[in-house]
């Protein structure tokens, strides 16, 4: 994108801080990535809801892109905590978007502190935790580890973008890979990757704010994409939109079909309101 705004920073009490650029005006969204991403994985999605009258936030995780990577923990509970810190930082009611953990951080946020979630839109989402075997989980976290977490995470980062690929896929995957390369944000990652979704899946009766799901047709953390899409909605009482040549990120996958969704949503969430 062009004409990118300064990068302001959020700072957390005794911790860190946490990057976030602010575009638009009207109504405020809040745009959160999930583990491993940077927030430019929104780069195609900004534009569309900054036309259609929005102010949109886009925010790092703690240890990721621009936010520092001097925390001590890290995971849905954390990433809840800095999400609900920035929109008070900014003064009013937001949507929440979150990918991957930060559907679950979205979750939290919405049960917890009602009035500051108008809605949320979860992005291929993990708002419990998936059903697989200790030995895969053990491997995976291995993987992970430093000091070769940012290696594996640009071998494994492909496979998650099943179907159609942005055409910058390789430079984003550059940048993402490169911020995971400085000094102590390798284990930032790593210890994200051990994020435990349980907060979330106990506190999904507690919210009450209109919500989107949108999943990838082809999202290969899930067997069953379109059966965990209809699970998260039927315990939300949200709408789910399943997006066809999409894996787990939609958003920057197929941004035209993610982004009308959205707008969509967006415009009768806020007559509800």
């Amino acid at each position: 994108m062009t004409n990118q705004p300064q990068t302001t920073f959020l700072a957390r009490p005794n911790q860190g801080r946490i990057a976030y650029d602010l575009r638009g005006n009207g109504p405020l969204v809040v745009l959160v990535p999930g583990m491993g991403e940077i927030r430019s994985t929104y780069r195609f999605l900004v534009p569309s809801l900054v036309a259609a009258g929005y102010s949109v936030a886009t925010t790092d995780l703690r240890g990721h892109g621009d936010s520092d990577a001097a925390f001590t923990s890290y995971g849905d509970v954390d990433t809840a905590g800095d999400i609900a810190a920035l929109i008070g930082e900014l003064g009013r009611p937001a949507v929440v978007v979150g990918n991957s953990m930060a559907a679950g951080a979205a979750v939290i946020v919405a049960a917890e502190h009602p009035d500051l979630v108008s809605g949320l839109v979860l992005v291929g989402p993990f708002v419990r935790n998936p059903q697989a075997n200790a030995a895969l989980t053990l491997m995976f976290r291995i993987m992970m580890a430093r000091p070769w977490a940012a290696a594996a995470w640009k071998a494994y980062m492909p496979t998650l973008y099943a179907g159609a690929k942005p055409a910058d896929f390789v430079e984003y995957r550059d940048a993402a890979i490169a911020a995971m390369k400085r000094p102590g944000y390798a284990r930032a990652f790593s210890l994200t990757t051990r994020t435990d979704h349980a907060p979330a899946e106990a506190l999904l009766g507690s919210v009450t704010a209109p919500t989107l799901i949108v999943m990838g047709e082809q999202d290969p953390d899930f067997a069953d994409q379109r059966g965990e899409a209809d699970w998260i909605g039927t315990a939300l009482g949200g709408e789910v939109v399943m997006v066809p040549d999409a894996g787990y990120y939609p958003h920057s996958q197929q941004p035209a079909v993610t982004a009308s969704a959205i707008v969509d949503f967006l415009s009768r969430a806020a007559h509800r309101a």
